[in-house]
């Protein structure tokens, strides 16, 4: 069930209880169920795709003047739209109905440490631009100067006007904190958690743009289109620049009482002496340890040398050398025990290994047979499906919902 479905279905609860939509005098009720026979329609046509007004009436369960009638309004508010006629049945042609997809679209935005992503995309989920941009500086105006351009170049090469975007998400590292309106817990960006940044973001790309947690809208991308689309409760684990997990419990997000949950880079994990203790305190021993900037120090550590990446080093693993070849094994060994550590609590059927580390050819395998030595039932393993884009993939998942709702209550 979508955000706007369980909006619409708590306000008929709580018509059903009271008799009236709240706030509102007794011919509020008529209004209220044209709203969500309108929303039944749409989400038929969301799901399904072009139906006909019989098609309608079957699976909505509606009488076909309400069908009629609803299809009138919606088309009129320019929600749907005629896209053809369907023939070869018995009896006169059928007009065929579809969602307006240029209803309004949904800015997704994905603020990492080294690269800034976006996508656009229409109501019915279709990309209508995709781009990204490596980050060049470290300060947090630098990085808002830089999302704005990326924003303005990714619907200039779509063709859309900033006025058509109805839902903008912006995915990044951190939680927020609404006592103080700003994000915590932002590691690897600079400058991101001061006060003042999402009121900025609200400034440049709406007041109804909302800044998500970065790895949870990547597992909202697994959940909807991806890897978790079969399964009901499942972790997406990223390992990259950062380290970072986002749960699915029984088909929903799992965010937690405080918004953390998922914040895995502080489990105390790796805490011998080859972590940085300092880097640890600042982002947490597993991140410390475990992210791009752990596997290069392990590799120096191990005796490697020269201009050393993460990438480097699992290339080098590949190419056969065995001091690379026992970084990433050590590397696999910490990535499955913090997945061992959830799946001893959280006890998920899948787990979705995504982000730079994460994706590598062959990882998936090392941390697997690491996995299977620390726990009685393991989780399976997978890849992702999007890679990088995952996050942006997540934020259009998220968008769409919300965009959906605000299309309707504007018409």
């Amino acid at each position: 069930m979508g955000y706007r479905e369980r909006i619409v279905t708590q306000r008929a609860e709580r018509t059903d209880q009271e008799g009236t939509v709240p706030g509102a005098g007794r011919g509020g009720r008529p209004q209220l169920l044209r709203a969500i026979n309108e929303q039944v329609l749409l989400n038929a046509l969301r799901r399904l795709g072009q139906l006909t007004r019989a098609d309608l009436t079957k699976i909505a369960g509606l009488s076909k003047p309400t069908v009629g009638a609803g299809l009138v309004n919606l088309e009129r508010d320019g929600l749907v739209r005629v896209a053809g006629r369907r023939t070869g049945g018995r009896g006169p042609t059928a007009l065929v109905y579809e969602l307006r997809p240029d209803a309004g679209f949904v800015l997704a935005l994905d603020v990492g440490s080294e690269f800034l992503r976006g996508g656009v995309a229409d109501l019915t989920g279709a990309i209508r631009a995709r781009g990204s941009r490596g980050v060049h500086a470290a300060s947090g105006q630098a990085r808002m100067s830089g999302i704005v351009e990326l924003a303005g170049e990714l619907l200039c090469e779509a063709g859309i006007a900033s006025s058509a975007v109805v839902q903008t998400i912006v995915g990044s590292p951190g939680v927020h904190d609404r006592a103080r309106d700003a994000l915590t817990v932002a590691r690897g960006l600079p400058g991101w958690e001061r006060p003042g940044v999402l009121a900025e973001l609200r400034r440049a790309f709406g007041p109804a743009t909302l800044v998500q947690n970065d790895v949870n809208l990547a597992a909202l991308a697994e959940r909807d289109h991806g890897q978790g689309r079969d399964v009901d409760t499942f972790a997406f684990v990223s390992v990259g620049t950062g380290v970072g997990m986002g749960l699915v419990l029984s088909g929903q997000l799992h965010s937690g009482t405080h918004g953390t949950a998922g914040e895995i880079a502080y489990l105390p994990i790796a805490t011998d002496g080859s972590v940085d203790m300092r880097d640890a305190r600042r982002r947490g021993s597993l991140e410390a340890a475990a992210s791009a900037a752990g596997v290069v120090r392990a590799a120096r550590e191990n005796g490697m040398t020269g201009r050393l990446t993460a990438r480097r080093v699992f290339d080098a693993a590949a190419a056969g050398d065995e001091r690379a070849r026992d970084v990433v094994q050590r590397e696999a060994l910490l990535v499955a025990r913090a997945i061992a550590s959830v799946a001893l609590v959280a006890d998920p059927a899948l787990v979705v290994l995504g982000g730079g580390i994460g994706c590598a050819p062959g990882f998936a395998d090392v941390v697997e047979a690491s996995l299977h030595r620390l726990v009685p039932v393991p989780p399976e393993l997978r890849v992702s499906t999007f890679g990088s884009e995952a996050i942006v993939e997540g934020g259009i998942v998220a968008g769409i919902d919300l965009a959906w709702e605000r299309v309707l209550d504007r018409a």
